[in-house]
């Protein structure tokens, strides 16, 4: 892997009122100054933008400001807007528009590289991922970037993905069989993951998957912690569940383009002002994580925390030899947990990822 460490918008669930007024004071201080041109020297393009709450929703309110930034790159966007992941992702397909952003989970359709940040337990803290992401974003890594007729133009971090589950007692891997879990049907390493540790898969979408937690209609569900109050996930944590403190992997919503509709550096404009403003938004998803009351979070012993990591290592080497994770990806990945924790088995292993 030849890229060089260096250490240095938001998930498909809606966020909390107040991080979206956070989002919304924080916009007005990132707007970029627009070129002199005329607007008839922009190169117009349409995007695809998904948001679970439509126009009225905080990730059109980002948008407008990536406009704004897009406009001194030389491009003019118009927006198309879908509450639906799926059928964005499908109208970026049928040429309606030739950008949209996407949670990185089905942003893997079009780069195999950027589509593995959320193969599990691959970044297991947000010093990681803010090392991971600022790699990626340099132009030594640009050519990750490209796949094909696709360009990742943005990575941005929504959040890490937390095990809620309905019985604290279900808190390492051996507590797993049996147990209904929701799987997503744009996730094909779930029905491996699943089917090693003798769970029950029960397909859901994106909203329905927590609305089924709630109603006890599954034993777990994965979500970020901006999802614990607009989704109310209070009600399926009482009487006696919680939230796993330790992420089964992290989440990101990704811009990807057709490279050949837009100027030869909006790409590389495009990850840098992602990168510039990417602290700002860790600490909107880390207040969010602070907001939930501390009785919910299961606090993982350090042995179980092994134990976690034995199994995901074991489960992300499988994946990587089926073609769902990528070994380049998953090498970088490893090269950073080094990096911060030299002392981890997997680092002298000779079954290296």
């Amino acid at each position: 892997m030849d890229v060089q460490l260096n250490s240095g918008y938001f998930n498909q669930i809606t966020l909390p009122k107040l991080i979206i007024g956070l989002i919304i004071t924080l916009s007005s201080t990132f707007s970029l100054a627009v070129t002199t041109s005329s607007q008839s020297s922009l190169t117009p393009v349409t995007m695809c933008v998904f948001d679970i709450i439509g126009k009225n929703g905080p990730m059109h309110g980002i948008m407008s400001e990536y406009k704004t930034a897009a406009m001194k790159w030389g491009v003019d966007l118009s927006f198309k807007s879908y509450t639906n992941d799926r059928i964005a992702a499908e109208d970026f397909n049928a040429g309606i528009c030739d950008l949209v952003n996407l949670p990185g989970i089905r942003a893997r359709n079009y780069n195999h590289f950027t589509g593995t940040i959320n193969s599990i337990g691959a970044i297991p803290t947000y010093k990681h991922l803010n090392l991971i992401l600022s790699t990626l974003s340099t132009p030594q890594a640009s050519k990750y970037m490209r796949q094909g007729d696709y360009e990742v133009v943005s990575i941005s971090p929504t959040g890490a993905l937390f095990g809620f589950v309905i019985d604290r007692s279900i808190n390492s891997p051996e507590k797993l069989a049996g147990k209904k879990i929701t799987v997503l049907d744009n996730a094909p390493e779930s029905e491996y993951l699943v089917k090693s540790t003798g769970m029950t898969p029960i397909k859901s979408t994106i909203t329905n998957a927590l609305q089924k937690f709630n109603s006890h209609v599954v034993d777990i569900t994965g979500a970020p912690a901006i999802a614990y109050e607009p989704m109310e996930l209070y009600k399926g944590l009482e009487p006696n569940g919680g939230i796993i403190d330790w992420p089964l992997h992290q989440t990101t919503m990704q811009i990807v383009a057709r490279w050949t509709k837009l100027p030869a550096e909006f790409g590389q404009n495009s990850r840098n002002y992602s990168r510039e403003y990417m602290s700002t938004f860790m600490e909107v998803i880390e207040t969010s994580e602070e907001r939930i009351p501390k009785k919910y979070w299961i606090n993982i012993p350090k042995e179980v925390k092994v134990a976690w990591n034995d199994t995901h290592r074991e489960n992300r080497i499988a994946l990587r030899n089926q073609g769902i994770y990528n070994a380049k990806a998953l090498t970088l990945f490893r090269k950073v947990r080094c990096k911060l924790d030299p002392t981890l088995a997997e680092c002298t292993s000779d079954n290296k990822e």
